[in-house]
């Protein structure tokens, strides 16, 4: 079953095409990787995803349900953590939780329950001070937290790692390795590392059309043909000599590497 499904789905701004016409599923409890370099249009779609944008043609089904501007219904089903999540600095993390909790309607005990799970999940259980303290980092991890809370079935991430140093992209990344089977994600990145780490599906955004999608592992299997192979020998030799090595002369490798294509490779081959 798909989470979500796109349909010819197009938008412009003036005469500028931003979104051509595209078409893409997400299968339930994937981490679908979104990719695209800044101003490909990866923020436009979630934000017609989300109903806070007006689609110029084609359409956008969550869960079965078709997303109407404006007034979507489907947002009950959708967890969304922006680029740059924003808080009311003067608040502590369990109180932010509670305020949007309160907001979607949960109850007191499930508030309670799902902001200790949630803030443990996101390494904020000891975390006291005022969310205008945190570092970046931080807030986006109380952002995650904030997202999940709902129970969505369908999280959207827009870059959550692009600003991030190393250490808050890795937690950012360990957390929604974590949440695999609990949700279906959308991750939206240029930084294709993180791609490789925890999508299961791809979809390539260049110039408002999606040029490639594929699951990973056939990304991988289908254009990792092409590897540099590295040998080392215990003497030195020349090209003649490691081509008859090759063929089956004396020369024993003590040592050899293989590189395969990276996905920044793939996308840097698609995206010309």
């Amino acid at each position: 079953m798909n989470t979500l499904e796109i349909r010819n789905l197009s938008k412009r701004f003036g005469s500028h095409k931003v979104i051509d016409g595209i078409s893409f599923s997400v299968p339930e409890n994937c981490v679908f990787g979104f990719i695209g370099a800044n101003g490909a249009g990866k923020t436009t779609t979630m934000k017609m995803i989300l109903g806070l944008l007006k689609a110029d043609g084609g359409e956008i089904i969550v869960c079965g349900e078709r997303v109407r501007f404006g007034a979507t219904k489907t947002n009950r089903l959708i967890g969304y953590l922006p680029d740059v999540p924003e808080f009311y600095n003067y608040m502590r993390p369990k109180e932010y939780l509670r305020l949007c909790g309160e907001i979607v309607g949960l109850s007191d005990k499930t508030i309670r329950a799902r902001s200790s799970e949630l803030l443990a999940l996101v390494g904020l259980s000891d975390v006291n001070k005022k969310v205008g303290s945190f570092s970046r980092g931080m807030k986006q991890r109380l952002g995650m937290a904030q997202a999940l809370l709902g129970e969505p079935k369908l999280l959207i991430c827009d870059e959550p790692t692009s600003a991030l140093d190393p250490l808050g992209r890795k937690e950012v990344l360990d957390i929604l390795q974590q949440i695999k089977g609990r949700t279906t994600v959308i991750f939206s990145t240029h930084i294709l590392s993180d791609v490789e780490r925890i999508c299961d599906r791809v979809a390539v955004l260049h110039k408002g059309n999606i040029v490639l999608e594929r699951t990973m592992d056939d990304l991988k299997f289908r254009h990792n043909k092409s590897k540099t192979i590295t040998l080392e020998f215990e003497q030195e030799v020349d090209s003649n000599d490691i081509l008859r090595a090759l063929r089956g002369s004396n020369l024993n490798p003590v040592r050899h590497e293989t590189a395969e294509r990276s996905v920044e490779d793939l996308f840097l081959e698609v995206a010309q």
